[in-house]
């Protein structure tokens, strides 16, 4: 079947106000960049003539600029779900503008199907290779693509991104579970175990229009390691290499997964750099540059993902590379990617960073100060909950030392302390397995606290009601209170709470 091909403009005249549009990618990889900025231009011009428009948008992850960012920008997002990263999205979701749906990612594409989120309109998918039977092959990521295709109800907008080469063909393992109550066990046994098929298969008659383009993936720049990181990557290091040396974690090692940023590349570059440390698997929803350097060293055997989130000059080395890597890298679809049984079965290793944690050991992924959206939970919790090793880290301070990380209850709780085994911050490292309330508070405090904290939070513990949690409900958020009032924490006096 030959597919007609068509402008960005003309596929975004296609969506009308109130249609939900849903996207492949997960983070700027594999996003769509042709369509939605001209989706954006048809709102701007909407508006301005007085008319509504606004659409609900449905993503694997983040997306970038391209699509987060423009649609933003020009008021045309109603509703969107679930994580996102971008700035301008963040600060329109904080002033009450969109309706923004925080999911864990691996529920995403289920939620979808399950028709928790209403009716999808539209798919734009980006692809490398289509073939006439409604083959596509994906390009740097896997998300919601196959369900997102599926319950397009309208149609498939096909973006063949030319920045994207189809030597990468076969790359992905493209696999959608059955819906209870027919879902059936998910055969991965072994992190790079591949159960799927290497394309996408669309349904020709849904696919509604082609839209050429060559727009590199907007990848994301981190920060690059600093003493607070390095000293953070080290601390996960040694603790792991001793509690494989008493048995707890086994001689060959355990599959591994880690969030994004500075302090999971410094994790990763100390685990790598250590002759003690066996090499590993990898399996995680994104792939950053610090594990293909690891790959191609071989001290990573195999990495399984939902995402190539790397700078696009490390992309186009593994295009150019497939003989290498076409057997060592796996992308899927984030409901397998950060499937809980999978992770359960492959006994990982999951490592991500909090905004802050408290004494008990809950950890906010989310929210500053319990009400302003940073980015959402992403998949922490899909990770975190059914580890092996559950390892959450932070910096002991933010703000140049106006914020402890370490308080006495998160101002927003996304992982309960039944599901946090370790903290880790650039003082220490606190095990929280095995231990009471009052005995992980004194771990945490001892261990993780900056030392400017350590004595504000041992007041408060003093003053705390005595009970299994030990609080004082009118001071546990003091250093909240007083960082809003006076923008320091160190102000914190407890000893008003005192009767």
């Amino acid at each position: 079947m030959a597919f007609t091909r068509i402008t960005a403009a003309e596929a975004a005249a296609l969506i009308k106000d109130g249609d939900t549009l849903a996207l492949s990618g997960f983070t700027p990889a594999g996003t769509p960049k042709a369509t939605t900025p001209e989706i954006a231009k048809i709102a701007e011009a909407e508006h301005a003539a007085g008319r509504p428009f606004q659409i609900g948008l449905l993503t694997g992850a983040s997306t970038g600029q391209s699509a987060d960012g423009v649609l933003a920008d020009a008021h045309a997002l109603r509703y969107r779900a679930p994580y996102t990263t971008n700035s301008a999205f963040r600060k329109r979701v904080n002033a009450g503008e969109i309706a923004y749906n925080d999911i864990h990612l691996s529920m995403m594409a289920q939620e979808m199907r399950y028709g928790f989120l209403g009716p999808v309109d539209w798919a734009i998918i980006e692809v490398c290779a289509v073939e006439p039977d409604g083959k596509v092959y994906l390009t740097a990521a896997g998300g919601i693509a196959p369900t997102a295709a599926r319950l397009a109800r309208k149609g498939v907008i096909l973006e063949l991104n030319a920045f994207h080469s189809p030597k990468s063909i076969g790359i992905h393992d493209v696999y959608e579970p059955l819906d209870p109550p027919l879902r059936q066990p998910i055969p991965i046994i072994r992190p790079n175990d591949r159960i799927g098929t290497p394309y996408l298969q669309i349904d020709p008659a849904k696919i509604v229009g082609i839209v050429e383009c060559n727009l590199p993936d907007e990848a994301r720049a981190f920060k690059d390691n600093d003493p607070v990181t390095d000293q953070i990557g080290q601390k996960v290091a040694e603790f792991l290499l001793a509690d494989m040396r008493r048995g707890i974690i086994p001689p060959s090692f355990l599959p591994f997964q880690s969030g994004v940023g500075s302090t999971a590349n410094a994790i990763l570059g100390a685990l790598g750099s250590n002759p003690d440390v066996p090499a590993f698997d990898v399996y995680t929803e994104v792939l950053q540059d610090a594990v293909v350097d690891l790959m191609r060293n071989g001290r990573v055997k195999s990495a399984s993902t939902c995402s190539l989130s790397v700078t696009n000059e490390v992309l186009q080395s593994i295009y150019e590379d497939m003989d290498f890597f076409g057997d060592k890298i796996v992308i899927r679809p984030s409901e397998i990617s950060n499937n809980p049984e999978v992770i359960r079965r492959l006994g990982l290793i999951a490592i991500n960073t909090a905004i802050e944690v408290d004494l008990y050991g809950h950890a906010n992924s989310t929210q500053v100060c319990g009400t302003k959206m940073m980015n959402g939970i992403g998949g922490s919790g899909d990770f975190e909950r059914n580890a092996f090793l559950s390892i959450f880290t932070c910096p002991s301070v933010a703000k140049n030392g106006a914020i402890s990380s370490i308080v006495p209850f998160c101002s927003h709780i996304d992982h309960t302390e039944h599901d946090v085994n370790v903290i880790v911050t650039e003082q220490g490292v606190a095990d929280l397995r095995g231990k009471s309330p009052r005995e992980r508070a004194q771990a945490i405090i001892e261990n993780c606290a900056h030392p400017d904290y350590k004595q504000l939070l041992w007041d408060y513990l003093k003053i705390a009601d005595k009970g299994q949690t030990c609080h004082k409900l009118s001071a546990a958020f003091a250093l909240h209170d007083t960082f809003l009032s006076t923008g320091d924490m160190h102000q914190t006096d407890f000893s008003r709470y005192v009767k």
